[in-house]
């Protein structure tokens, strides 16, 4: 069909054309990194229905629930349209962590669309800023234009507020790939909000073994940014320290975007940690660090930080090797990694490994899309209902190699088992990812080094 061709040629040329579009738009710092968002231009939505040639067929839409009745070759054949909403932080304080996270979500939206017979995805963007109340105004237009389900947000805060504000109360499924705050777990959400990146809970347990095992540390100091992301993980890291023996002299907060934080590091380091661990994005990550290797040497102490602080140019920007810095983020290693990397390196001519949470970006679009397949319909309700059921152990397995027919599968009523690009992604009782695996890396000249993955459960 003349609209696939079309479709695969908007594929590659997105690899230059979306790459230099998103870096244009980047330069200010989401909804990750792993978390917050803040602009909304939505002008990349409908993607789906870009008015393409669908040959012979004339499509009679029902309003609603987008379902089309072919009367060409098909036969009367019935197709669908799946209506997906993609919310994320690519300006703002993510702006170096949401671009790519973003280019996955929309890579499995144009390539079920585009592999599909039987499916056309809809899909719009919205920028949240990596700030919550951008973030609730641009899901509320999401809302507002009808689309039943939300690949989103990034950022813990932006995720929690769009859920608690927007999602949640008008029966919008809302799927984060990267907020990780373990108070997302005890969310009044009423089914409603899942995330197929592992809570922090989960991380703080890496994060202090890797300090008390590997670094030998037994005191600690903690320098968090001041949001459910960089608090919700910092508290989990003491406690997670303590209960391994250990003692936090200092716990100290920070504020985004201020122009010094020699004070703040000061505090943290007056007694000397072993092991300093810092929680926040880029933006801030980088003037953190240049106050740091101004007043102190990388032999003071060892510093560990999270996905969020997960950047190859970090080093570059902040002028220094770092290779007293090391860190935690999850991976993917999921039986659908492999053909993730390489549909995502022939769309955009960049390794998905280099940027946190782009397999469990594709991953949660892909759930999502298979839910609303077996849902039938574009209602946020019944495609809740199917969250689990087309993710959780039991059915026809589905890979992203075997996506759009997993699709066909699910809509028929065959029972489905989705095993992604970062996991098995098995959802428990409460929409969490219950394991994962994690990057154990080090900063050096130019980047990064992963030393090891640890496999890790709760």
């Amino acid at each position: 069909m003349s609209r696939k061709i079309r479709r695969r040629k908007i594929l590659k040329g997105l690899g230059v054309a979306g790459v230099a579009g998103l870096a244009g738009c980047a330069q200010a710092g989401e909804d990750t990194p792993t978390e917050e968002d803040a602009g909304g231009d939505g002008g990349d939505g409908g993607d789906g229905g870009d008015g393409e040639d669908m040959s012979t067929a004339t499509p009679t839409e029902t309003p609603g629930d987008g379902t089309e009745t072919t009367d060409g070759d098909g036969g009367g054949a019935e197709s669908r349209t799946i209506r997906l909403g993609i919310l994320m932080g690519v300006t703002g304080q993510l702006s170096d962590l949401g671009p790519p996270i973003r280019q996955a979500a929309e890579l499995a939206a144009d390539y079920v669309d585009e592999e599909s017979d039987t499916f056309t995805v809809d899909y719009q963007f919205e920028d949240t800023a990596t700030d919550p109340n951008t973030g609730i105004s641009a899901a509320e237009s999401l809302v507002s234009a009808g689309y039943p389900m939300i690949a989103g947000a990034l950022s813990s805060t932006v995720t929690i507020q769009t859920a608690n504000n927007v999602a949640v109360p008008n029966g919008v499924v809302e799927c984060s790939p990267a907020s990780t705050s373990p108070a997302i777990t005890d969310l009044e959400d009423n089914g409603y909000l899942y995330r197929t990146t592992p809570t922090d809970a989960l991380q703080s347990q890496v994060m202090t073994q890797i300090g008390r095992e590997r670094l030998e540390a037994s005191t600690t100091a903690t320098l968090a940014l001041n949001n459910d992301y960089g608090q919700g993980l910092a508290d989990a890291y003491v406690s997670a320290w303590e209960e391994a023996g250990g003692t936090v002299q200092q716990e100290v907060s920070f504020e985004p975007g201020a122009s010094s934080y020699t004070s703040q590091l000061s505090s943290a380091l007056q007694d000397q940690p072993d092991l300093l661990m810092i929680v926040g994005y880029p933006d801030s990550g980088v003037r953190i660090f240049r106050d740091f290797y101004n007043d102190y040497s990388q032999d003071f102490c060892d510093i560990i930080v999270p996905d969020g602080l997960q950047s190859g140019s970090l080093p570059g920007n902040v002028g220094n090797s770092m290779r007293n810095v090391w860190g935690t983020a999850p991976t993917s290693t999921g039986p659908g990694r492999e053909t993730f990397d390489s549909l995502y390196q022939e769309a955009y001519d960049s390794d998905p490994s280099e940027s946190p949470f782009t397999g469990q970006s594709f991953d949660a679009v892909a759930v999502l899309a298979l839910a609303n397949a077996a849902a039938g319909e574009n209602n946020g309700e019944a495609i809740r209902d199917q969250m689990n059921a087309v993710a959780n152990e039991g059915g026809e397995t589905v890979t992203p190699e075997n996506l759009a027919e997993g699709l066909e599968m699910a809509a028929s009523g065959t029972e489905v088992n989705y095993q992604g690009a970062s996991s098995a992604v098995e959802f428990d009782d409460v929409g969490d990812i219950a394991a994962a695996t994690y990057q154990y890396y080090r900063y050096q000249e130019g980047g990064f080094e992963v030393i090891e993955n640890i496999d890790y459960s709760a």
